[in-house]
């Protein structure tokens, strides 16, 4: 008899459900799209009502939906959800405000007591897991920047000063358990309405980026998965942490209990860039693409093909969310004339997504020490064969795409198939659960045309715009 897992991956712009077999192959599927993000003053965002729980219930509906097997059948569930974000709840374990999104400046600060009716500070996955099952458990993986962990053990530190540090107190915590280990049981009033097992575990996996490490099947030191979401960013796996003081990445918990991954500076606001332009283009992209029974992205990708490497010429940078240390950087596209079109400005995003990944990827591998042999590519991003091709050119190693609509759904699963017993290691996951759909091979010429884009223009660009920008930003902020 078939047995199946379900996969939650809780991102930045959507919710993505899936549920695969035991070889992880996928056998349904279901998301819904979150709602943008509230900015209520300069700084704060946050996110608007209890959307986070809400698009995690309606993407598990869509998803059952779609399963044509047996529900009996579904062994576990595991979550994976947004990271460094925080949930302030009510002694119910209900919010007490909205989440505070990855993107608000008080993440960075440790938490600051304001209001009374905050009973609990947690993690996305912390909340997600007492609206599941009811107990209060949060991941240690999902808990690592501001909360008092102690990396060694991977529990909350017993030094009550330590916790002080982070503006929290003990009781205020959550307990913590690993990844592939168990945050509860099913609610039964949550079993009954979804037609799921009685009791089904629920299991940890890690934040998002770290589950997608494992959900590419990423377990070689030579091997750099990039993620291409609203945050853009490149990971390396590793068996240790690193010793010393990074400048181009920072050492984060792996999904894997006690190993790391090393993780590259990032682009904010990455793919959401893609979705900006789309909104900006208006109803001609939509009309054009439904002619052609596409999607808006597919009809661009078909359009932006034809445009040469290079985009003649047009260049963007993208500072669409400036950083706090930062804050005059805006997005820019430079070197317009007469030859340029939208699908100019199109792929001229997409070689910027690339261009910022690689230099990105580089600072960190040469920083590191490491050659690396091969690329991974995961994210939304991913679907397209026109930005695969150009990340494959510029950085002139094979780029590879995984199976399947979501690697952190697939991780998460992962994580519950190691939980049963199924698979005694992660390593045994990856060799069982992860397969390859497609692999892109960089052409010399245009990986040498890059190599002199980014050599000559690219790198140098904010050296100029800086200047500009920080006269505009007092007039503009």
């Amino acid at each position: 008899m078939r047995k199946y897992i379900i996969g939650v991956d809780n991102g930045s712009q959507s919710t993505k459900v899936s549920i695969f077999d035991l070889k992880g192959r996928e056998v349904a599927f279901g998301s819904w799209k979150l709602k943008e993000n509230l900015t209520p003053e300069p700084g704060r965002v946050v996110h608007p009502d209890d959307d986070l729980w809400d698009s995690i219930q309606i993407a598990i509906k869509k998803c059952l939906n779609n399963f044509d097997g047996n529900k009996n059948d579904i062994i576990g569930m595991g979550i994976c959800t947004i990271r460094c974000c925080r949930a302030l709840l009510k002694e119910d374990g209900s919010l007490a405000q909205p989440i505070i999104s990855w993107m608000d400046v008080r993440m960075k600060d440790p938490y600051k007591h304001e209001d009374n009716n905050v009973k609990f500070v947690t993690s996305t996955t912390g909340y997600i897991s007492n609206r599941l099952t009811g107990e209060f458990t949060d991941c240690a993986s999902n808990c690592e920047f501001g909360w008092p962990l102690d990396l060694d053990k991977l529990q909350w530190s017993q030094d009550d000063e330590v916790i002080k540090s982070c503006g929290l107190k003990r009781e205020m915590l959550f307990d913590v358990v690993k990844p592939g280990e168990l945050l509860g049981k099913l609610k039964p009033e949550l079993a009954k309405e979804w037609g799921l097992p009685e009791k089904l575990p629920i299991i940890a996996s890690s934040n998002d980026k770290a589950v997608e490490v494992l959900g590419s099947g990423i377990n070689s030191e030579k091997s750099v998965m990039i993620s291409l979401g609203t945050f853009i960013s490149a990971m390396l796996y590793r068996e240790d942490t690193y010793k010393g003081s990074p400048k181009s990445f920072w050492p984060t918990l792996a999904c894997v209990p006690h190993k790391y991954v090393y993780e590259s500076n990032g682009i904010r606001r990455g793919m959401w860039t893609v979705s900006w332009l789309k909104n900006i283009l208006g109803e001609e992209i939509t009309i054009e693409s439904k002619k052609l029974g596409l999607s808006e992205e597919d009809y661009l990708n078909l359009k932006a093909v034809d445009i040469p490497p290079g985009s003649d010429g047009l260049i963007t940078v993208l500072d669409w969310l400036a950083t706090h240390t930062e804050p005059y950087r805006k997005g820019i596209m430079i070197g317009f004339d007469q030859r340029h079109t939208k699908f100019h400005m199109y792929r001229s995003i997409l070689e910027a997504i690339a261009f910022a990944i690689k230099n990105n990827v580089c600072d960190m591998a040469e920083e590191v020490g490491v050659e690396l042999d091969e690329v991974v590519v995961i994210g939304g991003g991913s679907k397209s064969d026109l930005l695969m091709q150009i990340i494959s050119d510029q950085f002139n190693l094979p780029v590879l795409r995984k199976e399947g609509s979501s690697c952190g759904a697939l991780g998460a699963a992962m994580c519950v198939a190691k939980y049963v017993g199924f698979y005694e290691t992660f390593d045994e996951t990856i060799e069982n659960m992860v397969r390859t759909e497609k692999i892109f091979i960089p052409d010399e010429d245009t990986y040498n045309l890059y190599n002199s884009i980014n050599n000559e223009v690219v790198k140098h660009i904010r050296i100029h715009t800086d200047e500009v920008l920080k006269r505009s930003y007092p007039i503009f902020k």
